[in-house]
């Protein structure tokens, strides 16, 4: 039997006075994983362990069976890993978005939905000017980049930006972790320094010359957040070893990061853009190629985690339903005609509510499904629905540990 993951990120929410107190998963139209729960069986996940940070870098982690407690080195190296450096052993890697600054606060985590080759533009223009022998800024995609210090300590505080929408930004810079100020201080006050002098440059480029003369929000400021060392993790195939072969599709270098890690091929889809407009159809045809070859594949969709950290209902109801209709429904019609019987489990990371535009740790809704599985009684997918699913609540690599012993 072979499996497949496909995960809505930041799809789960809350009850939302103005859809009648529904969650956006019991109003939203998705007839496929309505038709999926009601056959097969589900439940809720625990994503997130304690005293870690509700972010996709780890819940993704802990989707795939890692104990984030031996593995975890935050977002910056998992995103080297995706860009293709390769960590030296003295590499400090951290994730570097560029953002939107007014009035002193951050208002977009995205740098105004910056897209990746003006955001080349832009990481070219600070190595020239920050750039040196121990300090590299490296593209990645749209906002999110990377920043490499050489000898950086690992012990200190970031605030990610998505977390705190138009909050003031200087209560927010870098500090040392408690216990450990002598130690990363220096690297505290060397990436906030970086931060304050691409406030001075970032708005000299023409690029962004231009957006403020047509009023448009700028790309105004490096935020670097979720730094690590390189990370030791066993790949899939030594954990499971039904898997021999397995694929990551996502347009986020944080997916693609993990998946090289866990190793697993990175399929890059044309027009994958990890927003709404992504290439649905696309993805859902490169998971169905990969199923003839693969025994294990990870399908990714970041459009729904970024319409609720903007605050967009309507674009998050939309985006559900393009995960519903384009994505999952081609890769089920495909499955049914398949020879080699094919499990499918369909989960958020996190809830990422519309709201409160901001990552939550708490249960997500899950759905696992194959021909002959004995159904429970869930009828719909959604956070209440699943809270009577067949398998409980699960926590963690437990997740992973039961969807993978299904291998008829």
């Amino acid at each position: 039997m072979k499996h497949i993951i496909i995960l809505g990120d930041g799809m789960a929410d809350h009850a939302v006075e103005r859809l009648g107190g529904k969650t956006l998963l019991q109003y939203a139209d998705k007839p496929m994983m309505d038709m999926l729960a009601r056959n097969g069986r589900t439940g809720r996940l625990i994503t997130v362990p304690e005293g870690f940070p509700p972010g996709s870098e780890v819940a993704n982690t802990a989707i795939l069976g890692y104990d984030l407690n031996k593995v975890y080195e935050g977002r910056g190296p998992l995103e080297a890993a995706s860009i293709g450096y390769e960590m030296q052993p003295d590499d400090f890697a951290i994730r570097c978005n560029i953002i939107t600054l007014e009035g002193g606060r951050i208002i977009t985590h995205n740098g105004g939905n910056l897209q990746t080759d003006d955001a080349r533009l832009l990481i070219d223009y600070l190595n020239e000017h920050l750039g040196n022998e121990r300090v590299r800024f490296i593209c990645g995609i749209q906002y999110r980049h990377l920043l490499v210090i050489k000898g950086g300590n690992k012990h200190i505080v970031c605030n990610p930006p998505h977390d705190h929408p138009n909050e003031p930004w200087r209560p927010l810079l870098v500090a040392p972790e408690k216990g450990y100020e002598k130690e990363a201080q220096e690297t505290a006050d060397l990436i906030n320094n970086l931060i304050l002098k691409s406030q001075e440059l970032l708005p000299k480029h023409p690029y962004n010359i231009g957006k403020a003369q047509r009023g448009e929000r700028q790309a105004n400021s490096i935020w670097p957040w979720s730094g690590g060392y390189r990370p030791s993790m066993t790949t899939l195939m030594q954990q499971y070893p039904q898997i021999k072969t397995g694929a990551v599709i996502s347009a986020v270098d944080l997916i693609q990061g993990i998946g090289r890690y866990a190793g697993l091929r990175i399929i890059k889809v044309p027009g994958a853009t990890g927003l709404a407009n992504t290439n649905y159809e696309g993805k859902a045809q490169a998971a169905i190629e990969a199923l003839k070859h693969d025994d294990f594949v990870f399908v990714h969709v970041e459009a729904t985690d970024e319409a609720g950290h903007d605050g967009d209902l309507d674009l998050k109801l939309k985006a559900i339903n393009y995960l519903d209709q384009r994505l999952i429904r081609p890769i089920c019609e495909a499955i049914d005609q398949m020879q080699e019987p094919v499990c499918i489990a369909v989960l958020p990371d996190h809830p990422t509510p519309v709201e409160l535009r901001i990552h939550v740790n708490e249960p997500v809704p899950f759905l696992i499904y194959y021909k002959g599985i004995e159904p429970d009684s869930v009828q719909h997918y959604d956070e209440l629905s699943c809270v009577d699913g067949g398998y409980g609540l699960l926590k963690l690599e437990e997740f992973m540990q039961t969807f993978m012993s299904v291998h008829k």
